[in-house]
């Protein structure tokens, strides 16, 4: 540290060109330093919600699957890919993503934004002109946004947790077609939110139910005692596109729940 005696008659560039001098907005280092992490996770949430909110965004359907399916891959994958997309297009159109009413839309795709049976399900709203959402995630290796969530409603995070926020916060239903590890850790954040009431109430449909059942045997996790019974009632099967979209449209959240007015805008509730 240097002090500089306030008799000299020197120009101040020294003192200018120092970090500290920087605007806290217009300075990076101290923006993606350890003490301002708080800040940029503030800052994730903010952003998409902003977007989400000029969209009139109410509420979603989340679609979660693997992003190693290929529309022209085995019999199996090209199947779930093709009733992904399926998906994605039945629910934009009967759930109320294509109707802004008094500025709302309803019932809105949401992936996580990349390729596979992410991509699918975009595809699917994008087939029919609906709006969908694409919650991209930075990784190691980058994961490049699929070419079919609308470009304003696609997003880019850094931290898991803001981005598994975004994608629960709005949804009123989670179709999780087969997937790995990713796909799995999204499924039990979502079903340990409604088992432990911290999430509403919402249909969680599991796609191919030979897929998840060779995966997880969750019938042994109650014969364990390491959860009751009522908690495998927060799971539902299906096979094909029609029978997700019924098991979401049978359910009372099929019916929007409010989430903010175009006059009022509150925080939504603390998940």
């Amino acid at each position: 540290m240097s002090l500089q005696n306030p008799d000299d008659d020197t120009d101040n560039h020294a003192q200018m060109e120092s970090p500290s001098y920087r605007l806290p907005a217009m300075d990076q280092d101290f923006l993606l330093g350890d003490s301002t992490r708080g800040v940029r996770f503030l800052l994730e949430y903010a952003k998409a919600e902003e977007a989400l909110r000029a969209w009139g965004v109410r509420s979603t359907i989340v679609v979660f699957g693997s992003a190693r399916i290929h529309e022209d891959g085995p019999p199996r994958h090209a199947e779930w890919y093709r009733q992904a997309r399926a998906f994605g297009r039945i629910a934009s159109e009967r759930g109320g993503a294509l109707i802004s009413t008094d500025g709302m839309r309803d019932n809105v795709i949401a992936t996580g934004g990349g390729p596979g049976l992410m991509e699918a399900a975009n595809r699917g709203a994008h087939d029919i002109g609906a709006p969908s959402i694409g919650f991209n995630i930075r990784l190691p290796h980058e994961q490049e946004p699929n070419s079919y969530s609308t470009p304003e409603l696609t997003f880019r995070f850094h931290y898991f947790a803001m981005r598994k926020m975004h994608l629960a916060m709005r949804a009123n239903a989670l179709v999780v077609f087969p997937g790995g590890f990713g796909t799995l850790d999204e499924l039990f954040e979502l079903l340990t939110l409604k088992q432990t009431g911290k999430a509403p109430p919402i249909p969680v449909v599991l796609f191919d139910e030979d897929y998840w059942r060779s995966i997880v045997n969750f019938e042994r996790l109650l014969e364990a005692g390491t959860i009751s019974a009522k908690d495998l009632g927060l799971l539902q099967f299906a096979n094909d596109a029609e029978a997700a979209w019924k098991a979401f449209a049978l359910s009372e959240v099929a019916i929007p729940r409010p989430f903010f007015s175009p006059q009022q805008k509150p925080l939504p509730p603390i998940l």
